[in-house]
């Protein structure tokens, strides 16, 4: 949905060869940023604050359902599950709509295609809102990877009690089931810590030390957009009976 909604403007500023806030409504003064980039920055920080409240859901989910199961069974419920995501949908779209408010500002980056909110310079009304923003997003992150370990470690157990296949005298191979899915646990907990980080870094680097660099943001921000591309593609690929039998062959010869 994220790409959908921010895709088309920034291809429109390329097609018409003008900044995002030529191509909207101007703002209320000359320094401030148009109403598209305004906008464009809510949807930004909405769509990476969002997915990552839902991924600690379903972290949790995981986490519970393998290591509490008596509590998962008993309280996590499909209408907890389905009022889930409107929830966390309004409370991100209260917190993003802070900038816009006046606590934090929206600011154009270069080369005029994209907007985010002002990571560097300005007083502490100004760069409240990104730390507090980066802030959250760390504890997010350390939250869903700390679940996501726990969920691994067990499917480790599970893995390591199924009985033993084979002659007496075979070595105990691990249940691949449990095994499969701790891989791809493990390889999309690595790739969403990677892919948020660098944002993380730069507000506070920006906050605290003064660093204006406006290309280190444009990375932070592709990192994070990378995520959201990658994640699914890594499940495709693991998914596909090529790629699993290749990982269980690895397994077997380690172990």
């Amino acid at each position: 949905l994220g790409k959908c909604l921010l895709s088309p403007i920034v291809l429109a500023a390329y097609a018409y060869n003008r900044s995002l806030s030529e191509l909207g409504p101007s703002g209320r003064t000359e320094d401030e940023p148009g109403v598209l980039c305004q906008l464009f920055a809510f949807f930004m920080a909405f769509f990476g604050l969002a997915p990552t409240l839902l991924l600690l859901a379903m972290a949790l989910e995981c986490w519970l359902s393998l290591g509490h199961p008596y509590f998962y069974q008993r309280h996590v419920t499909r209408r907890l599950g389905a009022t889930l995501g409107p929830v966390v949908a309004g409370l991100c779209a209260l917190f993003c709509a802070l900038p816009l408010l006046g606590f934090g500002v929206p600011m154009q980056y270069c080369p005029g295609t994209w907007c985010f909110i002002r990571m560097a310079g300005g007083g502490p009304h100004q760069l409240g809102f990104p730390v507090l923003y980066a802030s959250l997003m760390g504890l997010l992150v350390l939250a869903i990877g700390a679940c996501n370990v726990s969920s691994m470690r067990h499917l480790y157990g599970m893995a390591r009690r199924q009985p033993r296949r084979g002659p007496p005298t075979a070595a105990a191979t691990p249940h691949m089931e449990e095994l499969d899915h701790l891989i791809l646990l493990g390889l999309m907990t690595v790739l969403f810590t990677i892919c948020s980080l660098p944002l993380i870094i730069r507000v506070y680097m920006g906050a605290f030390a003064a660093d204006f660099n406006e290309n280190a943001d444009l990375s932070a921000l592709r990192f994070l957009s990378v995520n959201s591309i990658v994640d699914p593609w890594v499940f495709i690929i693991f998914r596909t009976s090529f790629f699993r039998m290749f990982i269980r062959r690895v397994c077997r010869r380690l172990n």
